[in-house]
């Protein structure tokens, strides 16, 4: 959610990602999971987030189960819904078999208004359906703090209501059992530490695991 450190994150996410593959498997049968979002999913905070970080995680259960896939860890800390639109035609020059999207608590933090996070966020599934339309598609929600009152409960409706409409599997809240937990979060109180990204970690195979099965 903090802008700082863009330029390391975009390198980490598109050119080393962290990579999950049968040992036997021919590259050619290796599927990729994208996930695409702002500091939660890159990490932020975190000595190694390439180890560390929620999506690398699941890069471990992947390749623990043998299964041939790889995971790229596109997220970017300090992204908008805006700005994930904007540089998600170049994300997607690479094939994505499975797209998870985590974005939209930084417009949420900011105020912006929530019409134009719901149409940003239908406009990147766009993207994305129009390069791969058979590609997987898996919508992380989150929440605001209650103190944001009839802006915190519109706010959580965006995400049950893009994945209806795009037939997209749903992980009800990212933070599920982290947000608002002090010994599982940062100075910040905002990002999770390590042991916060393994809670999220498997909130997130929860949802996963049913696409990746053999």
């Amino acid at each position: 959610m903090t802008k700082t450190l863009r330029l390391p994150f975009l390198v980490l996410a598109l050119i080393c990602g962290s990579a999950a593959t049968r040992a036997d498997s021919n590259t050619d049968d290796v599927q990729t999971i994208l996930f695409y979002g702002d500091s939660l999913t890159a990490g932020y905070g975190l000595n190694d987030p390439t180890v560390t970080a929620f999506p690398a995680l699941i890069g471990d259960k992947l390749a623990d189960a043998g299964l041939p896939y790889r995971i790229v860890n596109a997220g970017l800390s300090g992204e908008t819904s805006s700005g994930g639109l904007r540089r998600i035609n170049w994300v997607m020059r690479q094939p994505v078999d499975i797209f998870v999207l985590e974005l939209g608590a930084n417009d949420g933090l900011r105020g912006l208004p929530l019409d134009l996070l719901e149409a940003n966020l239908q406009k990147i599934i766009d993207r994305v359906r129009a390069k791969n339309p058979n590609v997987q598609l898996v919508i992380a929600g989150m929440q605001m703090p209650t103190s944001m009152g009839d802006y915190a409960k519109d706010f959580a409706a965006i995400f049950p209501r893009l994945a209806e409409a795009n037939d997209a599997t749903l992980i009800p809240f990212l933070l599920d059992g982290v947000g608002g937990v002090a010994e599982l979060n940062q100075a910040d109180a905002i990002h999770p530490n390590s042991a916060g990204h393994r809670i999220v970690a498997e909130t997130v195979w929860t949802h996963l695991a049913p696409l990746v099965s053999p």
